[in-house]
């Protein structure tokens, strides 16, 4: 489930001016956001002034903020008007100065710090005020505020946000064992504190408990693994009977020390304009064939953080076999052709290449097209379709004009910026890819993306994309079905997981309570998303 802060009526609001922190500075006023057009150091001593809540010298604010321009005081001034025309109204004077102090009156204001703070030291505080605590502090607290030329006030930031990421162990503790939490709100609760905190000791062991007290063993074994670093020599605490027992068990051919899939065989064909495409096999039993989607490496990404665990676990009871389509990854890059039709000849190649009778085909994002266009041309091939994320018609055809146009300015950042060091360019799809992934798995997904292809390809994948359009083959598919779309998806809407059930024969949709685009293995949802495919394969395989 996505758990949306409380409404107001449900909390202690302090005033009409509700001021963010945590996250990205924003200001609403009445419930409307306000824009904001004040420049870095501002926003810095607007935080500064309200997190202290006391009045500050004007002499020590100059050399805080400012003291590396030609006119700190004049530098203080211009900031302070840029402030007062956003804190005060014809009704309240918010901002307080003199000639030697400036401080800020805030009465009439909601500071989200301040409401975390309060919630924290409150042993009284109620479930929706731990739940809106907990969901502020799953964000980066005065993200990009940084000043390195500030050396004082670089110092208290730093020590401000460590300060308020450690509110999260007791807000988050409270939170799952408070009334009216529910067993997947808690488990959801505990794998966010995990992946804030992955060096903590109480995150996975507070995790590790509540997976024993469902019953859920295996998870719960899952999770000792994973943290068995972090934990030490504490950590034969954890270990349960049935896992020591499993732990005994002889070790298959297929399996390393951490329990994964052992190595998959990567091997290369040529489609029909003889573009050189690498596929991959890996596990054992019946078929299941992955089409390519945007981006991958099958190197790379087979023990990566993002897909590692999905692509390991579609491989427990299935032959795996995947490839990286043309322009990326292990296959050619220099090639003439990035389209649709290229898409599908490359599935083709791999298909011919293993001499696969018939197989059930599952897709991701724009793989979900290509699986239903090769499903309509190769009927007697196909078993079944896993459809995930996948979308019936392209950016240039499903979108307005005005978000034609930002996809245009997209691709003029990405022609300009995706090779390049700085992550910036990239981090455009990482966002809205994973929007609720941890910094450790954005950094590694935006460095991912610029090593899987090149900026001209990146480009012209996104070309491609856009001219995508299946509408007119839905009707024709004639293979059971699956359907499975995030709720919250802030890459491809739920609508156009919609369609593609509603227009598909026989076709069941599955709505996953996420806003992920991929669903990463720590969500709530990639469970229910790997058991809805298991199910539904072993129903028609």
């Amino acid at each position: 489930m996505n758990y949306s802060p409380p409404k107001a009526d449900l909390l202690v609001v302090q005033g009409d001016l509700h001021v963010h922190l945590l996250g990205e500075v924003s200001i609403q006023q009445n419930g409307v956001d306000l824009t904001l057009s004040l420049s870095r150091k501002t926003r810095a001593l607007l935080a500064f002034l309200l997190i202290t809540g006391k009045s500050h010298r004007r002499e020590h604010l100059c050399e805080m903020f400012c003291d590396n321009t030609a006119d700190p005081r004049g530098a203080l001034r211009w900031s302070l008007s840029r402030l007062r025309s956003v804190l005060d109204d014809a009704q309240t004077m918010r901002l307080v100065t003199s000639h030697d102090s400036v401080r800020i009156d805030s009465k009439t204001m909601d500071v989200d710090v301040s409401s975390v703070r309060a919630t924290h030291d409150d042993p009284h505080a109620s479930t929706a005020q731990l739940r809106h605590a907990a969901t502020l502090l799953s964000q980066k607290p005065l993200a990009g505020l940084e000043l390195p030329q500030a050396e004082d006030y670089q110092a208290w930031l730093m020590e401000e946000c460590e300060e308020l990421q450690g509110l999260r162990p007791g807000i988050l503790e409270r939170l799952v064992r408070a009334e009216g939490i529910l067993d997947g709100e808690a488990l959801k609760w505990l794998r966010l504190w995990c992946r804030l905190d992955p060096f903590a000791h109480d995150a996975p062991l507070a995790l590790w408990q509540k997976l024993i007290a469902l019953n859920r063993h295996d998870d719960a074994a899952d999770v000792a693994m994973r943290y068995k670093d972090t934990m030490g020599p504490d950590a034969k605490a954890w270990i349960i009977p049935p896992m020591q027992e499993r732990a005994q068990e002889p070790k298959s051919d297929q399996q390393s020390d951490n329990g994964c899939l052992h190595r998959q065989t990567i091997g290369f064909c040529k489609a029909a304009d003889g573009v050189k495409i690498a596929y991959a096999k890996v596990g054992s039993g019946p078929v299941l064939v992955k089409t390519a989607n945007w981006l991958n490496h099958l190197e790379l990404d087979w023990q990566s953080p993002i897909w590692g665990k999905t692509f390991q676990q579609l491989a427990t009871n299935h032959t795996l076999v995947r490839y990286d389509e043309r322009g990326n990854g292990m296959s050619d890059w220099d090639v003439q052709d990035i389209s649709m039709d290229a898409f599908l000849r490359d599935l083709e190649a791999v298909v011919d290449s293993q001499s696969l009778d018939r197989f059930p085909l599952l897709g991701m994002s724009q793989g979900c097209a290509v699986s239903i266009e090769y499903a309509v041309r190769h009927p007697e091939r196909v078993s079944a379709l896993i459809l995930i994320g996948g979308y019936v018609s392209g950016w240039r055809i499903g979108l307005s004009a005005q978000e034609r146009e930002q996809r245009e300015a997209v691709l003029t950042l990405t022609r300009h910026g995706w090779g390049t060091p700085n992550p910036a360019y990239r981090q455009i799809f990482s966002q809205t890819f994973m929007p609720d992934a941890d910094p450790e798995d954005l950094t590694w997904f935006n460095d991912f993306q610029r090593r899987t292809t090149s900026p001209e390809n990146a480009v012209r994948f996104q070309e491609a994309f856009g001219h995508i359009d299946v509408r007119h083959l839905l009707s024709q598919v004639k293979v059971p079905t699956l359907v499975l779309h995030a709720r919250g998806d802030q890459r491809i809407p739920l609508h156009q997981g919609r369609e593609l059930a509603t227009n598909i024969p026989n076709a069941r949709l599955v709505t996953l309570e996420s806003r992920s685009h991929i669903i990463l293995g720590d969500e709530p949802a990639w469970r229910v998303c790997m058991d809805e495919i298991n199910q539904f394969l072993q129903e028609h395989t």
